[in-house]
Formats: structure tokens, C-alpha cells, sequence
């Protein structure tokens, strides 16, 4: 089998609550999808996607994908796209760095391989170790009053972990703590999500103030070294998620034993193949995890979903619906959520196919 063509294809995704606020004053109204699609000699066809939360997003935006597939597909065209392998690894000798821009290209070989042997990716990646993967639910920064009311809505749709997103104003964020985390059900969870937006400082104020309470604080800082220093002196169990960048962060994590829960954007690791060195790495640490990826539509959370169910169900922390975030697709079939729990589906590949309704033409080609 040999790949003979490659398109890129963008799609607009407005977010569904109309303004999803985050960190040090971020603001999305609506993001913006890049969707890979590879054809083969074969007649099988594979995709994947890439979308940023935001442009700039962890130094990756929209653009990075059109950028890369310049360089990346004349060397992929005439290769065969299920040995994964060589596949990942003649991408990063043709451009180093930017695993963002890689990874839709990387699970549409995943899917290519999939559909080739008849097995849907989590069988791929390791088998069904999670039958339903939990799913947790954002809650944009609001005021304390929008954020309970928002809880109370997810809640009623079966929700039972909840991402409660602060980093703008650490007092407000002091209020909007110790306001909702009182209110969790037995059996729920809330993390307090600054995405890298407090100083340090500012980081153990909250910290200080909310030490009585239940949660788990994600990424209260912009660095690793700085996450650490929070770490020190509070008790309050701590998630790392944007300084998670591979797999000598996660070794330096686990020789640390620098956070209790690890999220695995995976695009931000780079890919599926890159993902599941990093996650089976830290599991076999008894480090537990969080499958994900910094936004996207059907085809993003696919792979999302393939990689959660194929996670121990003891380590995976939760997973997040990502295709529910927004008001248009990026592709057709593929997972579904349902009381509160994520399911990939048994379907050869990702078991999604490309809305090309909702993508429109590609806006480049290569092949």
C-alpha cells in the first residue's frame, strides 16, 4: 500500500456557549479546525485533525499544519502509511519540532492501518482497557453565579468531573473556588484550571485560601520549575498539562514525582504514536492520566476517544467530549458521549469520516 495523496481541508468551529473565557483573560469564540486526509493506492483513506485553543495555543496555530504538509507531504507520497514507525520518524527528519502540525498526519495513519486490518485503533493501541472513558466538562470563566449555574447544567447531563477554568484574577478566582468546589456531589470532582495563567505568588495565595476544600489545582503556572515551586508548599493534589510536552518531561515528572495526574493533549505530544509512549510510560509509574487535546471537532475527539479506551481504566482520570463544544463538525459518525462517559465505537480505524459539507474545498493538495 502507498499513500498518493494528501489534502489539507479548515473548517470554522464556533464554540456552543458563545464565549469560552480562560487563563490570563483568553477569550475563544470560535476555532479553527485543520483536517488531513490521506488516499491511498489501496482505496483506503485515513484523517485526522489538528485545532489550537486559540491561535498561539502552546506556540501552535491553525496555519502550522498548511506550513508543515509543504515540506512533510512530497516525502510521505509513495510511502506506505501502516508502518507507523517510519512513518513518524521520516517526519521528524524532515521537520523537527512542531508536533502539532504532525499529529493530524499521524492518526490518519492510525486510521489508514485500522481500516487496513479490519480493528479499530484502541485495539491498535493496546486493546479496551476502559469500557466508557469519564468525561469531565468545562466551565468557562464566568462570574461565580454563571460558573454554578453552568456546573448545574452539565451536571443534569450526566457529568460527574467538571474543569472549572480560573487564571485572570486570582481574588475573583479565590471566590469562585470556594464557592462551587462546596457545592460537588459525592462521587464528583472539580479542577481548578489557571492554564499557566497565576504568578507564583499569586499561585499560593489561592492555593492558601482554598486549602481546606476537595479539588485538584491544573497548571497554576507557565512552567514546569514554577508548578514545582507551588508544589512545595501546598497539599492540594496538582495536574500538569500544558508543560507535558513528551517524553523527557515525563520522565523528568516522574523522577520528581511532580504532579499526581498528567493531561495528554494529544497534539501537543504529537501525535497518537508519540502519545501512547508518554502514557504508557507514565502508567507504568502509577502516575494517572487524562486523554485529550487542546479542542477540536468528530475527527479530533476520535482519536481522543480510541486513546482514553485503550488507557487502564484505573489511571485515566477522565476524557472530554470535545465534538459537543461546538455548533459544526468536522466529520461524520465516529464517537459518541452518553451519561457521561465517552465511547470510541468498534469500527475499523477512527470510525469517523470527513464532513466534507462542512469543510468545503481543500485548501491544498499534494499528490
Amino acid at each position: 500500500m502507498k499513500i498518493t495523496g494528501i489534502s489539507i481541508y479548515k473548517a470554522d468551529l464556533p464554540y456552543v456557549g458563545g464565549e469560552y473565557g480562560w487563563g490570563a483573560g483568553n477569550v475563544i469564540r470560535t476555532a479553527r479546525a485543520s483536517v488531513v486526509v490521506i488516499n491511498t493506492d489501496a482505496g483506503i483513506s485515513g484523517c485526522g485533525e489538528f485545532t489550537p485553543c486559540g491561535e498561539n495555543y502552546m506556540v501552535a496555530n491553525s496555519e502550522g499544519v498548511e506550513a508543515v504538509a509543504r515540506l512533510i507531504a512530497p516525502a510521505l507520497i509513495g510511502e506506505d502509511p501502516r508502518q507507523l514507525s517510519r512513518i513518524e520518524r521520516l517526519m521528524d527528519h524532515v521537520v523537527q519540532g512542531h508536533g502539532y502540525a504532525k499529529a493530524p498526519f499521524d492518526a490518519a495513519c492510525w486510521d489508514i492501518l485500522g481500516k487496513a486490518t479490519g480493528q479499530p485503533v484502541w485495539m491498535l493501541l493496546g486493546g479496551k482497557l476502559t469500557d466508557g472513558a469519564p468525561m469531565y466538562r468545562v466551565a468557562p470563566q464566568k462570574d461565580t453565579a454563571g460558573t454554578i449555574s453552568e456546573l448545574e447544567a452539565h451536571r443534569a447531563s450526566g457529568y460527574k468531573q467538571f474543569q472549572i477554568k480560573v487564571g485572570a484574577d486570582w481574588v475573583a478566582d479565590i471566590d469562585r473556588i470556594r464557592a462551587t468546589v462546596p457545592l460537588l456531589k459525592p462521587g464528583e470532582k472539580a479542577m481548578a484550571d489557571a492554564n499557566q495563567g497565576w504568578r507564583v505568588d499569586n499561585a499560593l495565595r489561592v492555593a492558601n485560601a482554598t486549602r481546606d476544600l476537595d479539588y485538584i489545582l491544573e497548571q497554576p503556572c507557565h512552567s514546569y520549575e514554577e508548578c514545582q515551586q507551588v508544589r512545595r508548599k501546598t497539599d492540594i493534589p496538582m495536574k500538569l498539562d500544558e508543560c507535558v510536552t513528551g517524553i523527557h518531561m515525563a520522565q523528568r515528572i516522574v523522577a520528581d514525582r511532580g504532579a499526581e495526574i498528567c493531561c495528554l493533549k494529544i497534539s501537543n505530544l504529537g501525535g497518537l504514536s508519540k502519545a501512547r509512549r508518554v502514557r504508557d510510560y507514565l502508567v507504568d509509574n502509577r502516575i494517572a492520566v487524562v486523554s485529550e487535546d487542546s479542542w477540536g471537532g468528530q475527527i479530533a475527539t476520535a482519536a481522543v476517544a480510541h486513546f482514553a479506551t485503550s488507557t487502564p481504566e484505573e489511571f485515566l482520570i477522565n476524557t472530554t467530549d470535545l465534538m459537543n463544544y461546538n455548533t459544526t463538525s468536522t466529520g461524520i459518525g465516529g464517537p459518541w458521549s452518553e451519561r457521561g462517559k465517552l465511547y470510541p465505537g468498534d469500527k475499523p480505524g477512527l470510525g469517523v469520516e470527513p464532513d466534507f459539507a462542512s469543510l468545503g474545498a481543500a485548501v491544498a493538495t499534494y499528490g
